[in-house]
């Protein structure tokens, strides 16, 4: 690695991202590329998912993380190495040092999903459980690795960590010679500062769009200060991208090469796992999907072909649950209402024949007798209902007031 005579920061150059992709020969795949024809109409443009959602441990970590541990002195590696990680680095840590036979420690939180736990223990780490928010887990690894020496392995702030991700930047030129605009999803910054050194590198003309969610998104704020700054309480279901502070590291490569950073609603991430799941056949997890919520929510501001990055797909499926519901409502097609019946015997029978007409389908019904803003013969009455996108909401709310229901919510 150079060094900037600046800020003293490494840099990373086309040839660490070319070295790292030699010795990532035979460890990660070169993953899918598809189109995806919803998306073309929208924009106006070709576009085409990268799916490293499809990559070995899910999710593109793997490659940052192989290429950092593989690049340790022999007497680093016979201490082991340590991560702290909610899912995605964990598994990637895992399986990396399992391959390159250095044991590894990895620190997740203790209301890490169940099934991630259970995978980066099968991926050969020794997890343990710490904290109740992933600073207080990285506070122990941090602690763990001072202690006994192990390697820290930071999940984005290191040049080859960037580097190892850049070679997804790589095989998207290799895979689409004439993309215009990469997507990609941005929390510290790892991914899209690797995948803009080699891009820019070879194609400056490429346009790089980072994304953050709306309440998680620390690189605005940071770019317009011209330093890592940090927010307060990151909130967003995209916890792969959730990040309080961008790392240095990738910082300076961000504001060097990557063209613009856009942020996206919670709403807009759950309508684009569930287009995911829907029309393209995929599993995507929210962070992975931020690619597709921004092209959902500015769908004409993008040149085509556009590549948008499907960064990973390991979500908990009660965590899926949630989202899909999430998205169904954000694209009319789950609604839930509340109103106040008169409490007589037939009433809700009347408002369900109401909904039978409107076609919408009954999904959870629950009463409400004893609430004190009750009348002394009123009811209320929350009804969840599978709809047919926003039209027919409109159409059951027609229906409901026209048959004189007074709908509160």
């Amino acid at each position: 690695m150079s060094y900037s005579t600046a800020d003293s920061l490494p840099r990373v150059t086309l040839d660490d991202v070319r070295g790292a992709q030699k010795m990532l020969t035979g460890v990660a795949r070169m993953t899918a590329m598809e189109g995806s024809r919803y998306l073309s109409q929208l924009v106006g443009a070709p576009v085409h998912f990268k799916c490293e959602n499809l990559q070995r441990t899910g999710s593109f970590k793997l490659r940052g993380a192989y290429v950092r541990i593989a690049g340790l002195l022999p007497e680093e590696r016979a201490a082991g190495v340590v991560a702290a990680s909610a899912g995605n680095h964990a598994q990637g840590v895992a399986l990396a040092s399992s391959l390159l036979g250095v044991r590894s420690t990895v620190f997740m939180p203790t209301g890490a999903p169940l099934p991630k736990v259970a995978a980066t223990r099968d991926y050969g780490a020794e997890v343990r459980l710490h904290g109740q928010v992933v600073d207080e887990t990285l506070a122990a690894a941090q602690e763990y690795a001072a202690e006994t020496g192990a390697v820290f392995i930071h999940p984005f702030d290191h040049p080859d960590i960037i580097a190892g991700q850049g070679t997804v930047g790589l095989e998207i030129l290799e895979q689409c010679p004439e993309v215009r605009t990469i997507v990609v999803g941005i929390g510290g910054g790892g991914l899209a500062a690797g995948i803009a050194v080699a891009v820019k590198a070879l194609r400056p003309d490429v346009r790089i769009i980072g994304v953050q969610a709306a309440g998680a998104a620390a690189y605005p704020p940071s770019l317009a200060a011209g330093r890592p700054v940090s927010v307060d309480n990151p909130a967003t279901m995209a916890d792969g991208i959730k990040v309080g502070r961008p790392g240095d590291v990738p910082f300076r490569i961000v504001e060097e090469l990557v063209d613009e950073v856009r942020t996206v609603s919670e709403s807009h991430l759950s309508s684009a796992l569930l287009l995911c799941l829907e029309r393209a056949k995929l599993v995507v997890e929210p962070a992975g999907a931020s690619p597709v919520a921004a092209l959902l929510s500015e769908p004409g501001t993008f040149e085509g072909p556009v590549v948008a990055l499907l960064s990973g797909g390991n979500v908990d499926p009660l965590l899926m649950q949630r989202i899909l519901r999430h998205g169904m409502a954000a694209s009319g097609r789950y609604l839930a209402v509340t109103l106040r019946l008169t409490d007589r015997p037939g009433a809700l029978a009347t408002l369900l024949g109401v909904l039978s007409v409107a076609d919408a389908n009954v999904l959870d019904v629950s009463h409400v007798r004893t609430d004190p803003r009750l009348g002394l013969t009123e009811v209320e009455v929350e009804l969840h209902l599978e709809t047919k996108g926003p039209e027919h909401c409109a159409e059951v709310g027609r229906a409901l007031r026209e048959a004189g229901y007074t709908v509160i919510e």
